[in-house]
């Protein structure tokens, strides 16, 4: 096995690096004058096991990086090759809502297995069925049991897990069932890009403890409206997480300012410490990426991670 890392989350990397008890492979990245990307793997990887572990946020250069990456291994000979990839970029563009538009998370699932990835392993995808977006094998990883054993050490009163928006029903749901919590749905629409605006609260939240799942805070307007509504509606500490930490734009402003007690978050993205604010938990998903690369290597199962 050899396991190689871009530039996109290097500590994150790392730390996988050290739960497998293997070094990184040397990779030179350089970048040109005119800002053109340059790989170099430098150890042999003839007939290796490679791992490429590189998260797609921000995505133009840090998906260029990976796909030069794994063409680098293939032209390298390497047997198998395993994309690693904790954030999946151009997720949310998953279909035609509106004419003339791209199905972009198609097209990067088509670079990376063009490229030449025999494999992906993936973190929360935004939708699950990108999944079948590639004609590789894809291991669908959650980040869910590491929210739940971070929760679990809490004392709730009277716990009530809230889905964002209808479309993050299912996962609030398992979390609802991992925490044996009841669940409320916010009722929201989207005006525009970026901006939510929340119609109603389907579920009692009055007088509960409040936690609301989602899988990626990118200018954070859904989460801080649906904070604000449910304050308005009665309820005691409201807490927050979310699989991948975008913080865009006006994000830190937006959360800051909502009556968010706790936001927990994963490092599956690279949270520099001027994105931090003092409410804001990273949680590391190392150990089950960790796990999960191990499975894979071994030829076990990865779902099992997850029973």
């Amino acid at each position: 096995m050899l396991l190689l890392s871009g530039t996109a989350n290097r500590p994150l990397a790392e730390e996988i690096a050290a739960y497998l008890g293997q070094p990184l492979c040397q990779v030179t990245i350089r970048r040109f004058a005119d800002g053109e990307i340059f790989v170099r793997i430098d150890e042999n990887v003839r007939g290796q096991d490679v791992y490429i572990i590189q998260p797609t946020n921000p995505p133009g250069d840090n998906i260029i990086e990976l796909l030069i990456l794994i063409d680098a291994a293939r032209r390298a000979s390497a047997a198998r090759i395993s994309a690693v990839v904790p954030y999946f970029g151009y997720a949310r563009q998953d279909r035609k809502d509106q004419p003339r538009v791209a199905i972009s998370a198609k097209l990067m699932a088509n670079l990376i297995t063009t490229a030449g990835a025999d494999r992906v392993l993936a973190m929360d995808f935004h939708q699950h069925q990108l999944q079948g977006f590639f004609d590789i094998p894809v291991d669908h990883l959650y980040a869910a049991p590491v929210f739940t054993q971070h929760y679990r050490q809490k004392s709730w009163h009277d716990l009530v897990v809230v889905a964002p928006d209808a479309g993050g029903a299912k996962m609030a749901r398992g979390f609802a069932k991992r925490l044996n919590a009841a669940l409320a749905i916010v009722d929201k629409r989207r005006p525009s890009a970026n901006v939510a605006e929340v119609l109603n609260v389907v579920g009692e939240v009055e007088d509960r403890d409040c936690l609301m799942v989602d899988d990626m805070i990118d200018t954070a307007g859904t989460m801080c409206e649906a904070a604000r509504a449910l304050k308005r509606l009665g309820a005691r500490e409201i807490y927050g997480c979310a699989s991948h930490a975008l913080l865009s734009g006006p994000a830190l402003d937006r959360l800051s300012a909502a009556p968010i007690t706790e936001l927990a978050v994963t490092n599956t993205i690279r949270v520099p410490d001027e994105r931090r604010y003092e409410r804001l938990k990273v949680l590391s998903i190392a150990p089950l990426l960790a796990q999960a690369v191990r499975n894979t290597h071994s030829d076990q199962s990865v779902s099992s991670l997850f029973d």
